[in-house]
């Protein structure tokens, strides 16, 4: 990436500011691969796009890192219907996460004990509630399946809930068909993501300067979910 297109990423932004909102990306995608990975090395069932992905790897036998890339291209796709525009962060967390989901799934051994994997399952929930609140707080716009969720939500005039409800059923079933995980780690994310993540992104929101002189930053970043209404993520 040029200097000029990061200068033109910083907007109105003093040059910490700017920096932290990059670190703080990049630590969030980073985090957000291991904590897919702890849940998935957890063994007892995976977050619903995570069941697609174990579902497409056990049909393909393509790599996981891989699949999750192949998956948010083909999300993206489908935000060219519904006049989504993807932001630095979106690319970036479609490039990313896979990677480093594979980097963890390579660091993390298989077959532990029960109780370890019930710690890799809870402790990989809270990790991806932290960085989904440090990756959504950069406000470098939303990761690919969370303005998949939030554009249908704008042009449909749907609830968000009920959009995001009916994508990860669909992407859930369709999982669970092709063979992926589902059990009762895909219950406690379910229950305990959204909460938590109504606690992660005001904690991490960057603070920002008015980029027009009339409405905050942080304001402009629309297709980053609510988390008054909407505090959990689609995934990435």
């Amino acid at each position: 990436m040029s200097l000029r297109t990061l200068r033109g990423l910083r907007t109105a932004d003093p040059a910490p500011v700017f920096a932290r909102r990059l670190v703080q990306l990049v630590v969030g995608l980073y985090l957000y691969g291991l904590g897919i990975a702890l849940i998935v090395r957890g063994e007892l069932g995976v977050a619903p796009w995570d069941v697609l992905t174990q579902g497409i790897a056990k049909q393909t036998g393509l790599g996981f890192g891989l699949i999750t890339i192949i998956t948010s291209g083909v999300v993206l796709l489908l935000w060219i219907p519904i006049r989504q525009k993807p932001g630095f962060g979106t690319v970036m967390n479609a490039l990313l996460v896979g990677p480093f989901a594979d980097l963890s799934l390579w660091m993390i051994p298989t077959g532990l004990d029960l109780w370890a994997r019930i710690v890799m399952l809870l402790g990989g929930i809270v990790v991806l509630a932290v960085a989904t609140g440090l990756y959504i707080g950069a406000h470098f716009g939303p990761g690919p399946r969370d303005g998949l969720m939030t554009g249908l939500h704008r042009r449909t005039g749907w609830r968000i809930w009920v959009v995001r409800t009916g994508i990860e059923v669909t992407v859930l079933v369709t999982g669970f068909l092709l063979g992926g995980n589902v059990g009762i780690g895909t219950l406690a994310f379910a229950l305990l993501i959204g909460p938590l993540c109504g606690y992660t992104i005001p904690m991490f929101a960057v603070k920002r300067r008015a980029t027009d002189g009339t409405e905050p930053a942080a304001v402009r970043d629309r297709d980053i979910p609510d988390p008054a209404t909407d505090p959990s993520p689609a995934q990435a």
